[in-house]
């Protein structure tokens, strides 16, 4: 039996896989969050970027970085996404300071959405850690689609 998706959640989400380690970095760093920034992090997966895509693109919660590659930014904790995004009612949970959460990734095959890299922002803003997360996020891509064609 063929297993088919929520219609509400569209997109899957991929975790990108170190061929040398078989270690899953992105998820790893997700683990390793704070409870709160983890939630909102999580909340945002599910509720916006499972139900959108890389139409998060077009607002607020992407950007297009070019040659495959785009942007996922997080700025609301888990209860103000599900209060924007749902008719849930959200829970009272404690909103962390500030809360600026990237994400990079690529969207391929059938709604498949490959997450690369990550990381918080509001805990290193500089210009010079965004640069080298999407130089990071640019060379999983590269490799990853060597994986794929065998090159």
């Amino acid at each position: 039996m063929a297993e088919t998706r929520d219609p509400d959640y569209p997109y899957e989400i991929e975790f990108y896989d170190d061929p040398e380690t078989g270690r899953a970095p992105v998820l790893e760093w997700i683990l390793e969050l704070d409870p709160l920034l983890r939630g909102a992090l999580g909340t945002a997966m599910r509720e916006v970027l499972q139900r959108h895509g890389i139409a998060v693109c077009h607002g607020e919660w992407g950007k297009q970085l070019g040659e495959g590659l785009f942007e996922f930014r997080v700025r609301h904790s888990a209860e103000e996404t599900v209060a924007m995004f749902t008719d849930r009612p959200p829970r009272k949970e404690p909103r962390p300071d500030k809360i600026a959460l990237r994400v990079f990734g690529h969207a391929h095959g059938d709604k498949l959405l490959l997450l690369l890299a990550g990381y918080d922002k509001a805990a290193d803003p500089s210009d010079r850690r965004q640069d080298r997360e999407i130089e990071l996020a640019r060379k999983r891509l590269t490799e990853y689609r060597g994986r794929r064609t065998g090159t």
